[in-house]
């Protein structure tokens, strides 16, 4: 454990050394707690932000306030706009993405997707809490990624963490995270699409749980709308 977190150490300090300006895009999940840990305590220069789509939990933007207490840092919010969401409200109706998954992904677009692009915008890397484990859509995760689409390095630092790895980080160093992760939530999104899961279920079941597995992707890691991996780059 320890060579692993080090390692993850080593490459955020050198997307912090030869890739600024670079921001760490937080979903303020448990493996975006471990790396928020990191990046605060080691006092490093990259921003830190979140998407706060307008239908997360409460238990979620009562995590922006763990931060606040434990590190003295401000999460950046980035909202969507409200005409686009005004428009597929009065469209479909403010639950359409239950109808198909054309419609879940217009919503992820709007709510998280656009501002994403607004987030990224004018940084030459950005970082994830991704790991390989979380889904099938997620096997060939690396570490480092040319993310041609938004004209930029990808990085994922945890890709070979396993679930072990993170909750034995967050207990080791007495990080705060989010609360629903004791109440069966392993991976949490907005509040109307995810729900616990039932044991030995995997750890992405609640999350849009009525699609097959390999839709399963808001948007944010996609290219040109498919589900593959972007290339990666040696590290």
């Amino acid at each position: 454990m320890n060579g692993l977190v080090e390692n993850t150490k080593a490459t955020l300090e050198r997307i912090a050394a030869g890739f600024s300006p670079a921001v760490f895009a937080s979903s303020l999940a448990a493996e975006d707690m471990v790396l928020t840990d990191m990046i605060l305590r080691a006092k490093l220069p990259i921003a830190i932000f979140t998407l706060e789509t307008g239908r997360l939990h409460k238990e979620t933007l009562g995590v922006l306030d763990r931060i606040r207490d434990t590190y003295d840092y401000e999460v950046k919010l980035y909202r969507p706009q409200q005409a686009a969401v005004d428009a597929y409200v009065q469209q479909n109706g403010l639950n359409a993405f239950y109808d198909s998954v054309e419609m879940r992904k217009e919503c992820c677009r709007i709510r998280k997707v656009e501002p994403l692009k607004r987030a990224l915008a004018g940084n030459k890397a950005w970082i994830t809490g991704q790991r390989r484990a979380q889904s099938t859509t997620r096997v060939d995760l690396a570490v480092q990624e040319d993310d041609a689409a938004h004209g930029m390095v990808k990085f994922n630092p945890l890709a070979d963490w396993s679930e072990e790895d993170v909750w034995n980080y967050i207990r080791d160093n007495q990080v705060p995270y989010n609360p629903l992760h004791d109440k069966g939530y392993p991976s949490i999104g907005c509040e109307p699409c995810t729900r616990a899961i039932q044991p030995g279920e995997d750890v992405r079941a609640g999350r849009w749980w009525w699609e097959n597995a390999d839709t399963k992707e808001c948007g944010l890691h996609v290219v040109d709308g498919k589900l593959v991996r972007i290339k990666s780059v040696a590290a």
